[in-house]
């Protein structure tokens, strides 16, 4: 397995790196597994508001969840990775027998990228009548560093991939596989209503996911702590601290603590 990584200097110093791999597939600058241990405190909604802080990009415009999606594995928390694509069309028996070999190259791309790494499949079927996923394929993706799976799609064996470790969110469930092999990968996918790029930071939870790109990533991790604190130091702090309080009192004293929320967050983020 041949791949380069290519160091900068401000890349060194923010934990990022770039990852070139034989697939041709460019995994922009990746969050250091440290680093993504840390955004897994915070649900992804608290994610969402440090990063419309740092975001080049409209707040609208993130690439996050346009359409439903199921987190069949609530108790496992949040789940926070390196995007890996695959797309698949169980309802074709032709993918099988075009590329019988399709499974052992998936594997070799999975393996050239470093966890941890989250799965988003897109199903080109539609009904969708067979699960890219199951007891077998869960423990196969656990044992090559992923940690779970966003599936434009159906899945089945729940209880079975909670047990391998895997966290999925998907469409729905169904029985069977049908005829599940890879068809390609390592390639940009549209799931949800919004768009997933091999490499992008997922963070994900039972609200929803977000697919955030190298450039974003570079100061999310400060921008989201900062945003809690900020949330914590002026509007709960006040707003569970209200004993005794008059409600007219409240009132004036949350306009204060608004104004001073604002004005903090300006003077923390005029450094980015």
């Amino acid at each position: 397995m041949i791949f380069l990584v290519i160091f900068a200097s401000k890349s060194i110093k923010n934990n990022l790196y770039f990852h070139i791999n034989q697939y041709n597939c460019v995994m922009k600058k990746i969050l250091s597994y440290s680093e993504m241990l840390h955004l897994k405190r915070w649900n992804t909604p608290t994610v969402y508001n440090g990063w419309e802080r740092v975001t080049r990009l409209e707040r609208t415009e993130g690439r996050f969840n346009r359409e439903p999606v199921c987190d069949f594995m609530t108790q496992m928390g949040i789940m926070v990775g390196t995007a890996v694509t695959v797309v698949v069309q169980p309802g074709n028996p032709e993918h099988q027998r075009a590329n019988p070999y399709a499974q052992k190259e998936y594997m070799k791309y999975l393996a050239s990228v470093p966890g941890p790494k989250i799965v988003v499949v897109k199903d080109l079927d539609s009904p969708h009548i067979g699960s890219f996923w199951g007891e077998i394929n869960a423990n196969l993706h656990k044992a090559l560093g992923c940690v779970g799976t966003i599936t434009d799609g159906a899945v089945r064996d729940l209880d079975e991939m909670a047990n391998a470790g895997m966290h999925v969110m998907a469409r729905h469930a169904c029985v069977g596989h049908a005829y599940s092999t890879p068809v390609k990968w390592g390639c940009e996918v549209a799931v949800f209503g919004t768009t997933v790029i091999p490499g992008d930071l997922i963070h994900a939870d039972k609200h929803g996911f977000m697919a955030i790109d190298a450039e974003d990533c570079e100061h999310l991790l400060e921008a989201v702590k900062f945003m809690d604190a900020n949330e914590c130091n002026h509007l709960l702090n006040l707003s569970r601290n209200t004993a005794g309080m008059a409600l007219d009192r409240f009132i004036e004293e949350y306009a204060v603590a608004v104004d001073k929320f604002k004005s903090d967050a300006e003077e923390f983020f005029k450094k980015f």
